[in-house]
């Protein structure tokens, strides 16, 4: 696992992530709306080159094998 960065929600991911996974993360913040997100952050690491990106109540946008981009909600 490789540390890549960190961002505000909001803010502008890093540009070398996919488009499918902006586009995740897009649609992760836009269910926000509404939400005091203040403070909140992304995490971004890479897992065999594939970018996990998780934001800080737990949801989890990650690449598999594939391809395929899932978002993973917290419990």
């Amino acid at each position: 696992m490789q540390l890549g960065t960190r961002w505000n929600v909001g803010g502008e991911p890093p540009a070398r992530l996919p488009e499918p996974v902006l586009a995740a993360i897009s649609q992760v913040e836009g269910e926000l709306a509404g939400v005091s997100t203040d403070g909140w952050r992304w995490t971004l690491t890479w897992l065999e080159g594939r970018p996990v990106v998780e934001l800080d109540d737990g949801t989890v946008i990650r690449v598999d094998h594939a391809g395929t981009v899932t978002v993973e909600e917290p419990a």
